[in-house]
């Protein structure tokens, strides 16, 4: 459960976001993304360190994977309540994308990556107004003369790709722009 809780520390198009243990290296045990963070993620950091020690399925990871993983754990650990709670529930929300739906929002961070900053930001805005409206309404405005006039062809592609994804809403704190896995 760690492997995968602390792997995937956003859900959706999110910040700070990093792949996954490979399925592989996840336990047997069955449970929801996040869950090892949720019983855990109170504890003091020693009690945290011990209860990955005692983790099986910490132990079986390479020790390169163990330290990736507490530097997230801390990295984690050091967010105020309401920014773990939003991790947590885009862990959820990444678990129950399937395989294709996980490789768009993988496209779709990668070019947000692309954009510079301050056209990133832009995007990123819009995204959040769009994701709020129906498809329909969201399509006439993407293609409107003022939209246009603001975003080139790529960007309101990108918009496009990132608003039909089943992902948290931003108004969660979410933010496209980095994939989950």
């Amino acid at each position: 459960m760690l492997a995968m809780a602390l792997a995937v520390p956003g859900v959706c198009l999110a910040q700070r976001a990093h792949p996954p243990a490979p399925r592989a290296a996840r336990p047997a045990q069955q449970g929801h993304a996040g869950d090892w963070l949720r019983r855990y993620k109170d504890m003091s950091p020693e009690e945290q360190e011990r209860a990955l020690q005692n983790d099986p399925a910490f132990r079986r990871l390479p020790p390169a994977r163990q330290q990736m993983l507490r530097e997230r754990l801390q990295h984690f650990s050091s967010l105020p309540p309401q920014q773990q709670l939003q991790v947590l529930n885009r862990m959820e929300t990444w678990e129950h994308l399937t395989p294709e739906q996980k490789q768009q929002a993988r496209q779709v961070f990668g070019q947000m990556q692309q954009l510079p900053p301050d056209r990133r930001r832009m995007v990123h805005k819009a995204i959040d107004d769009l994701r709020g409206m129906p498809a329909d309404q969201r399509e006439k405005i993407i293609n409107s003369d003022r939209f246009k006039g603001m975003f080139n062809d790529q960007e309101r592609d990108l918009m496009r790709s990132a608003t039909r994804l089943p992902l948290a809403s931003a108004d969660n704190g979410d933010q496209p722009g980095q994939p989950l896995e």
